[in-house]
């Protein structure tokens, strides 16, 4: 395998980054300046005043996107400061540009207080279309998104949360249809932070019945005074059975076992406890939570990664650019359960009975079908539900 971190190095000291504006416009003479600036720009300027969403017609808004975190969450690294997460911020809005044409922007705010992240995205949203909260730590993300989505008219998302479960329910709705199971099936997630809970709630909310969590300390039940209050609301609609323990007694007969959590921590012995033709989705990057080929042996029948090294890959570019695509094509003022389910569904039908496998579970991050299929998806379920402005 080539030595991604020193490629990396070399390609960011190269370039010094990975984004740059770019003018649409020329600006080569008299007339051009005057058009673009003054004194032409003013007319269109008098026009937003006249009506704030005229901003969408004369500006850039309406194929704009915020990238934004504090910097205490990122990619697996942790708490490393807003500074050190701007070039994985750069690399989302180059992956925003790549795969679906839309203009992302980094922003790093220098803060870990709630109000002032809160206050510093509020202020500058009427400069775009759409936010993408990201790598902001559990459980301050679930307040920052709460609170800008009650302020702001325009979609907020964390993707973090929303497009890692996105993409999650797709795998494991064709690994269900793929072993002949269904809604009953036994699902565990492990790891209770802002991506396991966000899992958790989408699965609830497609229609599963009988999902368990789990976290450092173990299962989330009702009246674990372990939990955070984020924790505690989930635990009223999950663990029915009120399993308490680890995880290798919360996994004993379940089909389906999600990790987004640590390296290494499911053995073959407890794959080995789960019901037959087990389904893993071991998450944690850059090491799973369990090796494949020991999960293999252990008699998991379907496998997957985050890792793109390996067969079905759960990559949240499958879902987050067409989410923004068909959110900002609808002007949608917000990206609600049915739009991110109708996501789910543009993913899981994008593979047919007969191409389905167990090494094809999930379009790959290449298929060109994905975007335009989410994006139309997405578009649809705001006309739908009455968030769509055009």
């Amino acid at each position: 395998m080539p030595n991604y971190s020193e490629l990396a190095l070399q390609l960011h000291a190269e370039l010094h980054g990975k984004l740059e504006v770019k003018s649409r416009c020329s600006v080569s003479n008299r007339d051009e300046l005057s058009t673009a600036y003054t004194p032409g720009v003013a007319a269109p300027c008098l026009e937003i005043q006249k009506d704030v969403n005229n901003s969408y017609v004369y500006t850039n808004r309406a194929n704009s996107c915020l990238v934004v975190t504090d910097g205490t969450a990122v990619l697996g690294l942790g708490d490393i400061g807003p500074e050190a997460g701007m070039p994985v911020m750069e690399g989302k809005c180059v992956l925003f540009k790549e795969f679906a044409n839309i203009d992302a922007y980094p922003l790093c705010v220098k803060s870990k207080d709630v109000d002032e992240i809160v206050r510093t995205i509020y202020l500058i949203s009427g400069s775009f279309g759409g936010i993408n909260l990201e790598d902001i730590s559990a459980p301050r993300c679930f307040e920052v998104e709460r609170r800008l989505k009650e302020l702001c008219d325009i979609p907020v998302f964390h993707d973090d949360q929303h497009g890692t479960a996105i993409v999650i329910l797709s795998g494991v709705r064709n690994a269900l249809r793929l072993t002949g199971r269904g809604k009953d099936a036994r699902i565990v997630i492990n790891g209770a932070g802002s991506a396991g809970m966000a899992i958790g709630t989408l699965l609830l909310n497609y229609g599963f019945e009988d999902v368990t969590m789990v976290d450092r300390y173990g299962a989330l039940y009702v009246g674990n005074s372990e939990m955070n209050p984020a924790q505690a609301e989930i635990a009223k609609r999950t663990n029915k059975r009120m399993i308490k323990g680890t995880l290798a007694d919360v996994i004993k007969d379940a089909d389906v076992f999600i990790g987004v959590s640590a390296p290494n921590v499911l053995s073959k012995e407890m794959v080995q406890t789960m019901k037959k033709n087990p389904i893993i989705f071991a998450c944690a990057n850059p090491v799973p939570e369990i090796d494949p080929a020991l999960a293999k042996e252990a008699g998991a029948y379907v496998i997957a990664t985050g890792r793109s090294d390996l067969p079905n890959q759960l990559n949240n570019v499958l879902a987050f650019p067409g989410i923004f695509r068909g959110a900002l094509d609808a002007r949608a003022s917000e990206i609600n359960e049915a739009m991110k389910l109708a996501a789910s569904d543009a993913l899981t039908s994008l593979i047919s009975n007969e191409e389905l496998n167990p090494e094809y579970i999930i379009p790959a991050p290449f298929d060109k079908r994905v975007v335009s299929a989410v994006a139309a998806a997405v578009a649809k379920a705001a006309h739908d539900t009455g968030v769509a402005r055009i």
